[in-house]
This record gives structure tokens, C-alpha cells and sequence, in this order.
């Protein structure tokens, strides 16, 4: 997703405390930055942030942090994170950056749960489905990283059926799987601006994922 430029972004950009810049200064870790022992869940593609930050404030005793490419998005995301978040324990951070370099801002054992929400799902071309964020170099990636869960959402059905084909391909373990969370019978589910928005003109299909390698040390 693309954002229109703002001309505030910049400057929120540069200014938002919210916003990690250079993860090098901490030793190539993000435990180092936030300097306790709490568990680190990641997002990849925040959107504007209404999730991640809704999430942290429920969760004080959890390290946040979300990555977006689209500086914009970004910027947005993190402004509105720290007007809700101030006088709150939630420990919450941004990164710009693209998922395709993901193995350059974490290490293994860093994070402790990755969520992906309404990531683009690249229909048309046969060959887009390489770009998918569960097709299976993507999940090579998380397994590299040892994320011992993965939680997914998503309205398109062809995505989560393909997820669904690169989870079994890949030996993933599948638990808590919906085929239309709405209408489930889960209860503390947070929605994003995305499914707010379209969820009534469609299910909304969730499951929870977690690799093989880890299964013994869960």
C-alpha cells in the first residue's frame, strides 16, 4: 500500500521517539533496546498502527515492535501510537523497513511472535506468489529467525488457501484456524483500520502457525 505524501511526515519522521533508527547502536538486537527480559512480538506492515498500538496497550508487559516500508504509512503509524500510548508501561517501537531484509534488524531468538495482518496478496500473475508473506521463502526466513508463532489474517481466500499449501509444505504446525473469525467464537480479537473497514463484506479467515523446528521448546 501506498501512501499520499504528507508534509508533516518528515518531520514525524525524524522527531517521533516511537521510531527506531539505528538498530546498529544496540548491538544488531532489539532486546538490547528495550533492555529487559520481556518477550518481543514483531508486525510486519503496520498500516496505521491501530492494531500494534491497541495490542501494546493491552499487553505492558510485552516489547512491540512493527516494520513499514512506505515512510508515510510509517510516520502515521507511529504519531498515533505515541499520542495513545504516553503515560501508558507499553513498551512500543517503529522501524522503516522492508521485510525483505528482515534478517538484517532481528537475530535469532529475538522475537517471540510475528503477526501478519491483510498483507498484500498479490493475485493475478502466477510468479506474484513468491512476494506473499506466508509463501514459503518467507517462512524459510521466520524459521532462520526461530520465531516459535505466527499469527495471520486475512479476507482474501485465494491467500489463505495458498498460506494453507506453504504452511503444510513447510511442516508448519496449524492451530486456531478460522474461516470467519467474526462470527467465531474468539473474543479478544483487535481489529485493524483495514478490517474494520471491509469485514462486512466478507470473512475473515485467521490461524495461528508455529514451525517445526521450535515445536520441542514450546
Amino acid at each position: 500500500m501506498r501512501a499520499r505524501k504528507k508534509k508533516w511526515a518528515p518531520a514525524e519522521l525524524a522527531n517521533n521517539p516511537r521510531i527506531l533508527r539505528d538498530l546498529e547502536q544496540y548491538n544488531g538486537s532489539i532486546k538490547n533496546y528495550f533492555g529487559n527480559n520481556n518477550p518481543v512480538y514483531l508486525e510486519i506492515g503496520c498500516g496505521k498502527g491501530r492494531f500494534i498500538t491497541e495490542t501494546a496497550l493491552r499487553n505492558p508487559n510485552i516489547n512491540f515492535v512493527a516494520i513499514e516500508r512506505e515512510p508515510a504509512i510509517l510516520a502515521a503509524a507511529a504519531r498515533r501510537a505515541e499520542e495513545c500510548l504516553q503515560g501508558h508501561a507499553g513498551s512500543l517501537v517503529f522501524v522503516l523497513a522492508d521485510v525483505d531484509n528482515l534478517l538484517d534488524y532481528f537475530k535469532p531468538g529475538d522475537i517471540a511472535r510475528l503477526y501478519i495482518n491483510f498483507c498484500d496478496p498479490w493475485p493475478g500473475k502466477k510468479k506474484w506468489a513468491k512476494r506473499r508473506l506466508t509463501h514459503d521463502n518467507y517462512l524459510a526466513k521466520y524459521e532462520e529467525l526461530k520465531i516459535p508463532e505466527l499469527f495471520f489474517k486475512t479476507d482474501n481466500q485465494i491467500l489463505f488457501e495458498s498460506s494453507l499449501e506453504s504452511f503444510s509444505r513447510k511442516h508448519w504446525v496449524l492451530q486456531n484456524i478460522s474461516l470467519d473469525l467474526h462470527k467465531s467464537k474468539m473474543e479478544d480479537n483487535i481489529m485493524t483500520e483495514y478490517e474494520e473497514k471491509f469485514s462486512p463484506f466478507g470473512p475473515i479467515y485467521r490461524l495461528e502457525a508455529q514451525p517445526p523446528s521450535t515445536m520441542h521448546t514450546i
